[in-house]
């Protein structure tokens, strides 16, 4: 099976794809299942599936 990313409460995730408003770095907010992200640019909050957002993540900045 697939490795889960170590990933953590409100560190940034720079994706393949940007959001509408342009920005591709998203905080992440909530884990699980399902991913919460909230733009970094518009504010706006978005939930994905875990696979699908693990596929999109290029990059992870922590949060210190």
């Amino acid at each position: 099976m697939g490795e889960m990313m170590d990933l953590k409460l409100h560190d940034i995730l720079i994706m393949k794809k940007p959001h509408p408003c342009g920005s591709k770095e998203f905080e992440l907010l909530r884990l699980g299942v399902d991913y919460k992200l909230k733009c970094c640019t518009c504010g706006r909050e978005v939930i994905i599936p875990r696979i699908k957002a693990e596929k999109n993540i290029k990059a992870v900045k922590e949060n210190v």
